[in-house]
């Protein structure tokens, strides 16, 4: 018990950094004018889906930066939705996907 709470403490500033690394990336794919801002396509996708964002990932597919978003809708099942992180476009989603009308 005390060696898997020594080993979580020594990993956590790798996981910090990794974050971090994760921000400074994507705020300079912003600043290049890559990728719109996430508030933007939050912004987007909350106009229309339903569901609580639960986890947000950005990620290059294919040479594309795509924004991959959890949903969890009052229904209980949970779903998710990719979209393109330069033009805001829904490009797959996956599971009881529920848009508004």
């Amino acid at each position: 018990m005390l060696r898997r709470s020594l080993l979580a403490l020594l990993l956590l500033p790798l996981a910090a950094r990794a974050d971090d690394d994760d921000q400074d990336r994507a705020r300079a794919a912003v600043e290049r004018g890559e990728i719109r801002p996430l508030s933007r396509i939050l912004a987007e996708l909350e106009r229309r889906f339903v569901g609580q964002v639960v986890d947000t990932v950005l990620d290059r597919d294919d040479g594309r930066w795509v924004y991959e978003f959890k949903l969890l809708p009052p229904s209980g099942r949970m779903y998710r939705v990719k979209m393109d992180a330069a033009t805001g476009a829904v490009t797959e989603t996956r599971g009881p996907v529920q848009e508004r009308r």
